[in-house]
């Protein structure tokens, strides 16, 4: 009987080859960057399950290529790069890897929004460009994040937690969900308002909500215009999620004060995009779970799913129960 082949076309750990070692054979790329399609189509043509990061488009024309797939396992929580209809359709599990990734998340979403209120890129790029040459009391005059008020769209798991980091600097916390979160409100005595209210009371609008065809562009021209003057905008979830040439026009009409990025519409981004030559706006390359520690945890939480796929499991993180019936 053959083993399982699991492939694996970008960089992990020696901990999680070894593990997929005891179960079948790796068919392993140790690449940092993207594969050219036509090396990723030759080896997932071969494989019964893959694990693969975000970037990877997972859609019915690369499935066509791929006859004995069992499993896609993304190295990520959000799971827009699959379709999953095509996925269930085809009878090839999907899982994410999510809880692992929460606190290292939070804390960068904490960390750039209080970049962006301090003017910490700024005034870093102000002292090593040479340009200051005195102190003068207006010196990089930002804005206080203690007492402030935090709007967040999204209380998953990582709204929550950064909910209680904006609760330990004495924070007023209102949230917007699909649902109504009253544990989030008992624990931590956020607020549950409309996205209208939110934008127009929030000092800090923080956007984590997963990207669906409900919330792409879900903040655009009109939700930028309800937000406040001095108010800044912080997305760590996907880029989409925002419609940045809304975002841009706000900023050059100073519609608001400032913008904190992790995430694009098109990543890599443009180095011609307007965001990027303004001051006020914070811009990092998707590295909200990069820390060695968490994409360890991550890749292990995949290489685990892809395990159960291959062996007849339901794994742990799958997207596409519906596939269960099909298999049947």
């Amino acid at each position: 009987m053959n083993q399982p082949r699991f492939f694996i076309p970008n960089r992990v750990s020696e901990e999680v080859l070894q593990f997929l070692q005891q179960y079948g054979d790796v068919d392993y790329r140790n690449k940092e960057e993207q594969m050219a399609e036509e090396e990723f189509l030759d080896g997932l043509s071969k494989a019964d399950a893959l694990l693969c990061y975000s970037r990877q488009k997972i859609n019915g024309r690369i499935l066509e290529q791929a006859p004995q797939l069992k499993a896609v396992c993304n190295i990520a929580v959000g799971y827009d790069n699959f379709d999953l209809e095509e996925l269930t359709k085809r009878g090839v599990m999907a899982t994410n890897t999510p809880g692992i990734l929460t606190e290292t998340t939070a804390d960068l979403t904490f960390s750039i929004l209080m970049a962006a209120a301090r003017r910490v890129a700024e005034a870093d790029h102000y002292v090593k460009s040479g340009q200051w040459q005195e102190w003068f009391p207006s010196l990089m005059l930002g804005k206080d994040v203690f007492g402030a008020t935090i709007g967040i769209i999204g209380m998953g798991r990582i709204g929550e937690a950064v909910a209680r980091r904006a609760k330990g600097f004495d924070m007023d916390i209102l949230y917007h969900n699909r649902s109504r979160k009253t544990d989030v409100e008992e624990k931590l005595g956020a607020s549950y308002v409309s996205l209208e209210q939110l934008l127009q009371q929030s000092d800090y609008v923080v956007v984590l909500t997963p990207l669906t065809d409900e919330t792409r562009k879900m903040i655009g021209e009109k939700e930028l215009a309800l937000m406040k003057k001095d108010a800044i905008l912080v997305n760590a979830s996907r880029g989409a999620t925002v419609d940045e040439a809304a975002l841009i026009q706000a900023l050059q009409k100073k519609q608001i004060a400032g913008a904190a990025l992790d995430v694009y519409e098109k990543e890599p981004v443009d180095p011609d995009n307007p965001l990027l030559k303004m001051p006020n706006v914070v811009t990092l390359p998707h590295i909200g779970s990069a820390t060695k520690e968490t994409r360890g945890k991550m890749a292990m939480k995949a290489a685990r799913n892809a395990v159960a796929a291959v062996s007849g499991e339901v794994p742990e993180n799958l997207l596409n129960e519906e596939v269960l019936q099909n298999m049947k």
